[in-house]
């Protein structure tokens, strides 16, 4: 089975071909044939694309951003030229879609369908970066590949189970029966890396206490337990929770106010700053790039260090509360952008929470750990850094899911 999965945001999409055999080997052979990304956000009215495939990577920038026309190019590659891995777009089974926003609604992977549209398209109010865009690469599909089933997997999804204790916002009653509640994002990721923890260290997921910890440019934390996410610092939107890249994530609400009130800015000017003026960017007023903060810290730019260490305290102080919501932790996990690479965010944080006996091996730190253990001996829980893999755990929902409809 062959499935392509878009991962696509506002300014960038990433696609990934996979083979999955229609056998026993499906579980732990998922081979990526083609993988290729999208940037519009280079430059204006340019779309910047770069493919990979059979060892070759080749970059074109058309000057167009028409998300149709670029599609239809990127498409064109899977069939034509040194990246070609298919006779033809008729050998495509499925397409998976990462869908930010679900709501209620959605809980599991889903055939998309008109119905399922229309909600992720209600709902892009409470992820504007994102379900949009979602929404946008399932109507080029609809365009380029008509006949090919669509299937589309929820950021949500892995977090539909958490406590209605936690889930709940200490707001009047009636505006939880409205939808406002805490939903948590990164779900994919959060639930890949737990799964993968689990196999590193050879025991049932269902008994293991985990904090994984999806650190990019947007970064939440989960609290797993049982196998399922009991708690998790973002919300309502994926604004709530970590300071991030551009992101504020949690402010006492009376600063909205008093900007509306005061400054007399209006609810997009607002919404412009918490997601796209603020967090590491906005304390440091040069970059949302954990890269360029360590470079300019190490350089002793004061405004650099603020921003690490506020990155930090924070950070530390919302693993506490995860910990605390599980009662006991087995493993803590980095992952993602800044969570894979970044060693002296990962040594900083594991340095702060010595107190509750998590202690990392410097050493091992610093050797770019994958698929690792890289806590001390006497460390009272596991720290691993695993690479995510959102798009293979979506080729393997989607597999799953077509599973249903032959058998």
């Amino acid at each position: 089975m062959k499935i392509l999965v878009l991962n696509a945001g506002s300014s960038s999409q990433k696609s990934c071909l996979y083979y999955i055999p229609d056998d026993d080997r499906s579980e732990s052979i998922l081979t990526e044939l083609w993988s290729a990304t999208v940037d519009w956000g280079q430059q204006q009215g340019v779309a910047h694309i770069q493919v990979e495939s059979n060892g070759i990577v080749v970059e074109e920038t058309p000057q167009t951003q028409d998300r149709l026309e670029v599609m239809n190019r990127l498409l064109t590659t899977l069939c034509e030229g040194d990246t070609a891995v298919l006779e033809s777009w008729e050998e495509i089974d499925y397409v998976g879609h990462r869908v930010v926003h679900g709501g209620d609604q959605y809980q599991q992977p889903t055939w998309v369908t008109d119905e399922v549209q229309s909600a992720i398209a209600q709902l892009a109010s409470l992820a504007p970066s994102h379900n949009p865009a979602n929404l946008q690469g399932m109507e080029v599909i609809e365009q380029l590949l008509p006949q090919t089933w669509q299937v589309a997997v929820f950021d949500t999804a892995f977090h539909s189970q958490i406590p209605q204790k936690a889930a709940i916002y200490p707001l009047p009653y009636q505006y939880y029966e409205k939808g406002i509640r805490r939903y948590g994002f990164h779900g994919i990721s959060h639930q890949y890396c737990a799964e993968q923890t689990a196999k590193l260290l050879k025991q049932p997921l269902q008994d293991l206490n985990l904090v994984t910890c999806h650190l990019g440019n947007g970064a939440s934390l989960a609290a797993i337990q049982n196998g399922h996410s009991i708690d998790t610092t973002m919300g309502f939107t994926p604004l709530e929770g970590l300071m991030m890249g551009t992101r504020c994530g949690s402010i006492d609400p009376g600063i909205i106010l008093h900007l509306l009130r005061e400054e007399q800015l209006s609810p997009d000017d607002i919404d412009q700053i918490l997601n796209k003026q603020a967090g590491l960017l906005g304390i440091s007023d040069m970059s949302g790039d954990m890269r360029d903060i360590v470079t300019e810290r190490e350089k002793g730019n004061d405004r650099a260090k603020l921003a690490f260490d506020s990155y930090i305290h924070h950070l530390v102080k919302a693993i506490a509360s995860m910990i605390a919501s599980l009662g006991d932790i087995d493993a803590l996990v980095f992952t993602a952008g800044v969570g894979e690479n970044s060693m002296i965010v990962r040594q900083a944080t594991c340095d702060r929470l010595n107190f509750l006996g998590i202690k990392i091996n410097s050493e091992k730190n610093q050797n770019f750990p994958r698929n690792e253990d890289i806590a001390a001996i006497d460390s009272k829980a596991r720290i691993f850094v695993i690479p995510t893999n959102e798009d293979g755990a979506i080729a393997q929902a989607v597999w799953q899911l077509a599973q249903k409809v032959h058998q």
